[in-house]
């Protein structure tokens, strides 16, 4: 992180300073997390009273018996938190970064990016259910099984490779889904190993995907931080704890996403990696969510150009598909 090198913050607004978040039991773990690592980087701010909690219910979150594109798609998981920041009634807010929309509210800013989580999806079977390996992961499920997913990204990349395979819209939060599994309603889903692992649930995962053969949504496993624009000394005091890692990748895969500027109903999927002597590698992915059409790409370049990577890439993922894709 940044915060080894930033200047200790000045000053500091009256207390307590009011935080927004979802109302799941992850969102609330990575308010809690984001809270514990601000309060560790400025000692004003240890202590019960500084923070205080604002659990807001989003559109996402209310709507649960239909696919997000058919209510909206973008930002339902981010809007209603938007509006209690241009409100005032919260001062800062905690995202995870795949939730929010490449183009933010006028009068928003992204201040801070935290450490990446594990970005890589997993696969989650019934107990008793025999897996295959890394290499051959849907090798398990015979021919004509349900999948529960309300991923379009994650439908189309298993469509791809099992275009047998039958796919079911299944919502809710992390526990909700796994106890669905459990329960035998599908014959198995895909879920992101960071939030299984924030919320101690990793023995869930039967099988780790490779990140190149299901690549992820951009932002996945990354917890982002909005301020008002015009606030200047806390955004200036969520710069010192940025991840300079998880603000290079952030900024290939969401240039990457703003590029390719798809409808909530197409599949994009955007992984960016650093490599051991600092370039940035960033796989980009566009498809139908049929899995009839997929086109996936991948591009390195320095991390200091990591935008201008994204968006390149995204541009050319958009010239080479066709038009239908993004209608």
């Amino acid at each position: 992180m940044s915060s080894a090198t930033a200047k200790p913050h000045k000053g500091m607004r009256s207390l307590p300073l009011r935080v927004g978040t979802r109302q799941s039991p992850l969102a609330l773990w990575q308010t809690r997390h984001f809270l514990d690592i601000v309060s560790r980087f400025c000692p004003v701010l240890r202590g019960a009273k500084a923070f205080e909690e604002h659990a807001i219910a989003t559109t996402g979150d209310r709507v649960q018996d239909r696919p997000l594109a058919d209510i909206g798609g973008k930002g339902l998981f981010a809007k209603e938190i938007h509006e209690a920041l241009l409100d005032r009634r919260v001062d800062f807010a905690v995202h995870s970064l795949k939730d929010l929309e490449t183009e933010l509210p006028p009068g928003i800013v992204l201040a801070c990016t935290l450490k990446r989580e594990d970005a890589r999806d997993v696969l989650v079977v019934p107990e008793g259910t025999e897996t295959g390996d890394a290499a051959s992961p849907f090798g398990c499920f015979p021919a004509g099984a349900v999948i529960g997913t309300a991923s379009l990204r994650r439908q189309a990349q298993l469509l791809a490779a099992r275009p047998d395979l039958q796919c079911v819209t299944i919502r809710g939060n992390v526990q909700t889904r796994l106890a669905k599994i459990a329960a035998g309603e599908v014959a198995g889903s895909l879920l992101a190993l960071a939030g299984l692992r924030r919320l101690g649930l990793e023995e869930k995962a039967a099988v780790v995907l490779d990140p190149e053969a299901m690549v992820p949504a951009a932002g996945q496993g990354i917890v982002g931080v909005t301020v008002r624009e015009e606030d200047t000394e806390l955004h200036e005091l969520l710069s010192g704890i940025e991840d300079r890692e998880a603000a290079a990748v952030s900024k290939a895969e969401r240039g990457l996403l703003a590029a390719l500027d798809g409808s909530c109903r197409t599949p994009i999927g955007g992984h960016a990696r650093l490599l051991p002597d600092g370039t940035l590698h960033l796989t980009g992915l566009v498809a139908r969510a049929d899995g009839s059409f997929l086109l996936k790409r991948s591009v390195r370049g320095a991390a200091a150009d990591a935008a201008r990577i994204g968006r390149e890439l995204g541009e050319e993922l958009r010239a080479d598909s066709p038009a239908d894709i993004f209608g």
